[in-house]
């Protein structure tokens, strides 16, 4: 297959680095979200995120004319759909309207020979059921659920497996697996990402490639959870966890992770559940991690509490609101979980720091109840610290400033 054109649906934190590595190999990419502010800033070859060298590819990628963005999609030769896969409200359930609204969209401009692939981290079944949307609304194609290699278009799932903070080198140097739905589906898909792919792309079917993405993070979720379950454990043994952890890994065999006050990001938070919900009476060890993880900011809001109670004013600063260090991302961090909760709770004057989101977003993410601040004015102000985000900012922090503080360090950074 020859791709001229491609049109990537969601311009976040996968779709727009992907856009922009394609246009960077002289493919024209047409980049859809339906953010308009977004499409804007990016057709002006700035970024609407933070990512390292992120805006250099997207700027230059514009200005040659091999990027542009749209809130309306348009004819291409492949589609790649990198839209959220959220839950149903809090019951964990899998919410696919997402990828059925951009199946919809993309729908009525396929043309015989086009190529959909579903990068969205999504439950098994997922492909298929984007099979049946496209056939419902084009009847008068095939595709390959029913009519296999010789259907008329062809659909494969590719999951991204990229770390924050190195999108760029990882979506270009990490193998990635891709299921077709048939196997012209997957060599199809190989085509694809082999013009930009120098990692090695493994062929296997849609369900195996969904269940491979899930898999990994939720290998991850569980090693987490031991941190986690591990850090309680040496808190009410009067032990330093991280100092048992550092002796413990000097154990050939033996690596454990390091704890933190929960798990974030749209991984290894989510998919997991994912699992979960297809096999409930299975995943017994999945769900009960993902339980563990999901109960340590609680855990930390109680440090915070005893610590409070002994301040008639207490005043609490709490560094950190991204799920992990030096990014802009906040989906289901647990730091802004707690910072949440505590605004809710009146635990006291709450000053937070993040010195990588921006004050308005800041504002829209946090009800009224908590002022932002410097590191310093933070410092001064607080009589409690938390840290909850390994920021490079927070690393060389005063330690003379926090002597007569009550310090409460998720991260193990003092």
């Amino acid at each position: 297959m020859e791709f001229n054109t491609v049109s990537v649906l969601g311009l976040g934190y996968i779709g727009l680095p992907t856009a922009a590595i394609l246009a960077s190999r002289g493919v024209n990419v047409i980049g859809v979200d339906v953010n308009q502010q977004a499409v804007n800033t990016i057709n002006n070859g700035e970024v609407h995120i933070v990512e390292p060298d992120l805006d250099i590819v997207v700027r230059a990628a514009v200005a040659t004319g091999k990027l542009r963005a749209t809130t309306e999609p348009e004819a291409a030769d492949a589609y790649m759909v990198a839209v959220p896969t959220p839950f149903k409200g809090s019951s964990k359930e899998p919410d696919l309207s997402y990828i059925r609204q951009a199946a919809e969209a993309i729908a009525p401009l396929l043309s015989k020979g086009a190529l959909v692939v579903l990068e969205s981290t999504s439950p098994v079944g997922a492909t298929e059921q984007l099979c049946n949307w496209l056939q419902q609304w084009r009847p008068d194609l095939s595709f390959p659920h029913l009519a296999g290699d010789d259907a008329d278009i062809k659909i494969a799932h590719c999951p991204e497996r990229v770390l924050p903070g190195h999108v760029l080198q990882e979506l270009v140097s990490n193998d990635r697996v891709i299921g077709g739905i048939s196997p012209a589906c997957s060599a199809a898909a190989m085509q694809l990402y082999q013009l930009f792919v120098k990692g090695e792309c493994v062929i296997t079917n849609a369900r195996t490639a969904e269940m491979a993405k899930l898999t990994e993070n939720a290998f991850r979720d569980v090693n987490i959870a031991f941190a986690n379950e591990l850090s309680v454990l040496c808190e009410q043994l009067r032990i330093n966890v991280w100092e048992l952890i550092r002796l413990a890994n000097r154990h050939p065999r033996v690596n454990i992770l390091s704890p933190g006050p929960g798990v974030g990001g749209h991984c290894i938070a989510v998919d997991p559940w994912f699992i979960v919900h297809s096999c409930p009476e299975k995943a017994k060890l999945i769900h009960q991690a993902r339980l563990t993880n999901d109960g340590k900011p609680q855990h930390v809001i109680e440090q915070i509490k005893r610590a409070s109670s002994q301040f008639k004013n207490p005043v609490i600063a709490c560094l950190g609101l991204t799920f992990k260090a030096n990014i802009d991302d906040c989906r289901e961090s647990p730091a802004l979980d707690i910072v949440h909760r505590l605004i809710g709770d009146n635990s006291g004057q709450l000053i937070v720091v993040e010195p990588n989101v921006s004050a308005e977003k800041i504002d829209q993410l946090l009800p009224e109840g908590a002022e932002q601040m410097s590191a310093g004015q933070a410092l001064e102000a607080a009589n409690i610290v938390v840290l909850l985000v390994e920021h490079k900012e927070f690393l060389n922090l005063d330690r003379s400033r926090l002597m007569e503080k009550v310090v409460i360090d998720t991260r193990g950074i003092i």
